[in-house]
């Protein structure tokens, strides 16, 4: 008790500093150790059933929540930098933010969305998909559905869906000559299985049905990320429902000599006035890409170290939705190829909002939009962190990519379903 009253007056020193209210600020500016981690702190957070606050355009599109000793130490633990700030100062960055003269904004995160990946199950590695790596890097959980699971109406379970790098054409990425050949006869004959416990006689039927239960998960609210071939042949399917573009050796008959004429552009989301490419294998010479000529992989003439793409830079406080999906500590984005890897801006709708382009080259390379009640997103090409990849390569580790401003755009796509309560104006 005698050394009691010695240490009261220092106690009382001390209320000032431990009765302020707190958050926890975690940067995204070139002062974050781990850009790609700072979204899975962000997504812990709203799984825990807290809110949390991204401050777009402010420090590279910054969260802040409130302060919490659990947030804190899964912020030591995952090596993501932080900052433990007093009121005064959330008062002072929010008043900064809400300047009607700058161009930021704040949006409320509210719940965590329940997140899933249409990937085939089985032979599948890590590095074949550049969603699945960067969701397993940032420790954000996802479950895996394939045509079985759309087609059985499972995608109701979910918010969000990205589309595996997938060929909904109905013909397996035409992949199937050389060392692909067996390959391929082993991919055909479980896709032929799966289409006839399904009761389609086609393949490319099959997937048709798929994309329709896709686009109407869109409609029906959902939110959807494609990348790679997973776009442009999405968009090709939808537009091909009543006609036959596929080759013989892939459904057993030629393709309709009048596709072309025949395809429906209202039924896309993106795409429109494109030719497709029925031959049954490679890419279409002039004609573009392996299926169309949305995509530009055959035409563009871009060396790799003058490949890059610039984000646009949109109003935070009335395009808070491409300001997003935008957010970024750099503004200028490697380019990187897969089996799509951009998309030819004179064939993209007028509704669609161009957030990423190499304009000396008439490409785009992250587009959005929406369709019905849900909101879509297509980014061309495989992995941001690997310029021309190789299904023989080991998957590309993340660890040495931790700011990787291309990955940072997939987990913009990742965050932003959990704003959807609040109004949001494109």
């Amino acid at each position: 008790m005698k050394n009691l009253k010695y240490l009261l007056p220092f106690a009382f020193l001390l209320l000032p500093i431990i009765g302020k209210a707190a958050s926890i600020l975690i940067p995204m500016d070139e002062l974050q150790k781990d850009h790609l981690k700072s979204y899975g702190i962000a997504f812990w957070v709203l799984k825990n059933d807290q809110e949390v606050e991204w401050l777009l355009n402010y420090r590279g599109g910054s969260f802040m929540t409130k302060y919490d000793p659990k947030t804190e130490n899964e912020c030591k633990v995952r090596g993501v930098s932080y900052e433990v700030i007093a009121d005064d100062k959330v008062t002072a960055i929010l008043a900064q933010i809400n300047d009607p003269s700058v161009n930021m904004d704040v949006v409320k995160l509210q719940k965590a969305p329940r997140m899933a990946i249409y990937s085939p199950k089985v032979g599948v590695k890590p590095s074949d998909d550049a969603v699945m790596l960067v969701l397993k890097y940032a420790e954000i959980p996802f479950d895996l559905v394939y045509d079985e699971e759309v087609l059985k109406g499972d995608l109701n379970k979910y918010d969000w869906l990205h589309l595996h790098h997938e060929d909904f054409t109905g013909q397996y990425s035409k992949e199937n000559r050389g060392r692909n050949a067996d390959k391929f006869l082993q991919t055909k004959a479980i896709f032929e299985a799966t289409a006839k416990k399904f009761g389609y006689q086609k393949v490319s039927k099959m997937k048709l049905a798929v994309a329709q239960n896709i686009r109407n998960f869109c409609a029906n609210g959902g939110f959807l990320l494609a990348m790679c071939s997973g776009a442009d042949s999405f968009d090709i399917a939808l537009a091909a429902a009543k006609t036959d573009i596929v080759d013989e050796i892939y459904d057993g008959d030629p393709p309709d000599p009048r596709a072309q004429s025949k395809l429906d552009f209202t039924q896309t989301f993106a795409f429109q006035n494109f030719t497709v490419v029925t031959s049954d294998y490679g890419y279409g010479g002039r004609q573009g890409g392996r299926f169309s000529n949305i995509d530009v992989s055959n035409t563009r003439h871009i060396q790799q170290e003058e490949d890059f793409f610039t984000l646009f830079d949109f109003s935070a406080k009335w395009d808070v939705v491409p300001s997003m999906l935008t957010q970024d500590h750099d503004r200028v984005i490697k380019g990187f190829m897969g089996l799509a890897t951009a998309f030819d801006k004179s064939k993209i709708k007028s509704t669609v909002t161009i957030m990423g382009e190499l304009k000396s080259a008439n490409e785009a390379r992250y587009i959005h939009g929406e369709y019905g009640k849900g909101q879509w997103t297509f980014y061309g090409g495989h992995d941001p962190e690997n310029y021309q990849y190789s299904p023989n390569e080991p998957p590309t580790d993340l660890s040495l990519h931790p700011n990787s401003p291309g990955y940072r755009l997939i987990l913009n796509n990742v965050l932003f379903p959990a704003a959807k309560k609040k109004k949001l104006k494109t």
